[in-house]
């Protein structure tokens, strides 16, 4: 292998170039899965995961409305509430005085309705 100047390794040849030229063309760019995984790490809470469940299936709730559904503080699924806002996940209808929360128009639907609900089922931990 011939050492690069960024530190990383290389074959003085490919073993397979058009798998490498495949992989090259296929793989999200850096910044891509930078941002993916910003966007998983929001996602990997147990307490943002169970309010994007909820506001799926109610539509929309206030923050001491889901508190109550998820028996946590009102604290604690304000600050969650927040975090979901901030990776644009969930957006907000103010009436009166009341802030309502909902996913976000943009939440991508097979994320929540296949990829987590399956990954649900494939811990097998689920108790319903």
């Amino acid at each position: 292998m011939t050492a690069l100047p960024s530190g990383k390794s290389a074959h003085e040849h490919p073993i397979d170039a058009a798998s490498v030229a495949h992989a090259r063309d296929a793989v999200p760019t850096a910044d891509e899965t930078a941002r993916l995984a910003g966007l998983l790490s929001v996602m990997a809470d147990p307490l943002r995961l169970r309010i994007v469940f909820a506001l799926d299936e109610t539509d929309e709730l206030c923050v001491g409305d889901l508190a109550l559904a998820l028996d946590v503080s009102e604290d604690a699924a304000g600050y969650a509430l927040r975090l979901l806002r901030a990776a644009g996940l969930v957006t907000t209808r103010k009436h009166g005085r009341v802030v309502y929360n909902r996913l976000s128009p943009d939440f991508p639907e097979p994320l929540l309705h296949y990829c987590l609900r399956e990954l649900i089922k494939l811990t097998g931990v689920s108790d319903r």
